[in-house]
């Protein structure tokens, strides 16, 4: 049975793939991504590809990352990144310009993973409460995160304790996501 946060993103990415469709008459296209070798990639043009969601396989989860940490990550974190393989999907929240990040490949989930150690364990020396980002922003020391401690969608800016609340939870910041094209 799927959970609330695989249904609120294959459901985002869907609305991203159809308003893609209707903008350019195609899948999503991706000039960073050239050159990257994924399963979601359709066809490759003169200096981008053309990619569509694939299921992620094998099936994973964030347990390096826990073990890593020596810490528990909320439940529905674990779905966000190994739902699907898909390319990053510049998205807006109310109003507010974003890029939700995707896992592309295998390697580069294994990256994503040692990121996330990254941030965790910046967080840690600096005395914050853990968050795990999701999505970033034209200003590049402001993150979307899931606060490992209550479940919330916040608007972070790196380093610092600032932080504003966004959605209560990850599937309703989600569903809450438009698309950019």
């Amino acid at each position: 049975m799927e959970s609330d946060v695989q249904q609120a993103l294959k459901a985002f990415t869907s609305r991203f793939c159809d308003a893609w469709h209707e903008a350019y008459a195609t899948w999503p296209q991706s000039e960073e991504l050239y050159g990257v070798p994924s399963p979601c990639i359709i066809s490759t043009l003169q200096d981008k590809v053309i990619w569509q969601p694939q299921p992620f396989e094998p099936a994973a989860d964030l347990s390096a990352v826990e073990r890593a940490m020596d810490i528990v990550l909320r439940a529905d974190i674990h779905p966000f990144y190994t739902t699907q393989f898909a390319g990053d999907m510049p998205a807006q929240f109310t109003g507010e310009a974003l890029t939700l990040l995707q896992t592309w490949s295998e390697d580069d989930f294994r990256r994503v993973q040692e990121n996330l150690i990254g941030h965790l364990v910046t967080q840690k020396r600096l005395k914050l409460s853990p968050t795990l980002f999701i999505a970033t922003r034209e200003d590049e020391l402001e993150v979307i995160s899931v606060c490992n401690l209550s479940g919330e969608v916040v608007l972070e800016k790196l380093g610092t304790r600032q932080r504003a609340v966004l959605a209560p939870t990850l599937s309703d910041f989600l569903s809450r996501l438009e698309p950019r094209v």
